[in-house]
């Protein structure tokens, strides 16, 4: 066919069924053409299309074994470092409770409230120094039930009244022996009566008998409530308590008392700011 177009175009042929024969010719191959183009445009949109997406690399899937053996490593290396300084920090926390100044002598023992046996034991020892006069002992509150019971017929001993038999036992005069009728029931109103009772009898001085966990908070609350007055603090622990800042955590009943205490001291601390 190429052929033949190519002969009636040389002979120049002006025949109009030959021109309108080349016409249609041509349009037939423009649109073969045409065809082929668009073919080969999707066959290469088809085969040439690129993923655009980042490529992320395939990260390596760790076996649970692997990751037990770094838990009990780690497990390992805590319990280390926990068993090497458990001991010091143990003993840093003790210590810290204990308050003890060096004495002199003074207007007023001060036995305080709770476990009126080595406290009160202790407070003896210092009447039969010389190192005060007299000796306070406070009333604490009594237990709920207190009522029924008397309704029954039983008696129950206050403590205040056990520790002044107590005292009288270890050779403390009676009339020596300081007692309110007030109930107390912390730390702050026994410092706030004491200060009432100090002004009125004009004492100076103070020799603050207690437990050691409990003497930083009695030192603590005492200053506060004597912070407008010129009154002498003197901190005086219990050496009749087995409680030692070295060895305190042995002891499940010394654990409780240090909890505690380390609890009321964050409240006091913050009770400034509230």
């Amino acid at each position: 066919m190429m052929k033949e177009v190519w002969s009636r175009l040389k002979m120049g042929s002006k025949n109009e069924p030959d021109q309108k024969y080349l016409t249609n010719w041509i349009g037939e191959q423009d649109r073969t053409i045409g065809a082929q183009e668009n073919e080969v445009e999707d066959r290469g949109q088809t085969e040439t299309y690129v993923d655009n997406r980042p490529i992320e690399p395939q990260g390596k899937k760790i076996s649970r074994p692997t990751v037990l053996k770094w838990v009990i490593f780690l497990v390992f290396i805590v319990y280390i470092l926990v068993s090497y300084s458990r001991g010091p920090i143990l003993t840093s926390l003790g210590k810290y409770l204990v308050v003890q100044h060096s004495l002199e002598k003074a207007d007023l023992i001060v036995c305080m409230m709770g476990n009126p046996v080595e406290r009160g034991l202790a407070a003896a020892d210092l009447y039969e120094e010389g190192m005060a006069p007299r000796i306070f002992v406070g009333r604490e509150e009594l237990p709920d039930g207190i009522e029924v019971l008397k309704q029954r017929g039983a008696h129950y001993p206050e403590t205040r009244d056990l520790l002044i038999m107590m005292l009288q036992g270890l050779g403390v005069a009676r009339s020596d022996c300081l007692v309110s009728d007030r109930f107390m029931g912390s730390t702050f109103e026994e410092a706030r009566i004491i200060r009432e009772i100090a002004q009125k009898e004009g004492y100076r001085s103070l020799i603050i008998v207690t437990s050691p966990h409990h003497s930083r908070r009695a030192w603590l609350t005492f200053k506060k409530v004597f912070e407008k007055d010129e009154m002498v603090i003197m901190m005086m622990p219990s050496q009749y308590m087995d409680f030692r800042p070295d060895n305190w955590w042995k002891k499940g009943k010394y654990v409780n008392e240090v909890i505690i205490e380390y609890q009321k001291l964050i409240y006091y601390t913050l009770k400034k700011f509230l």
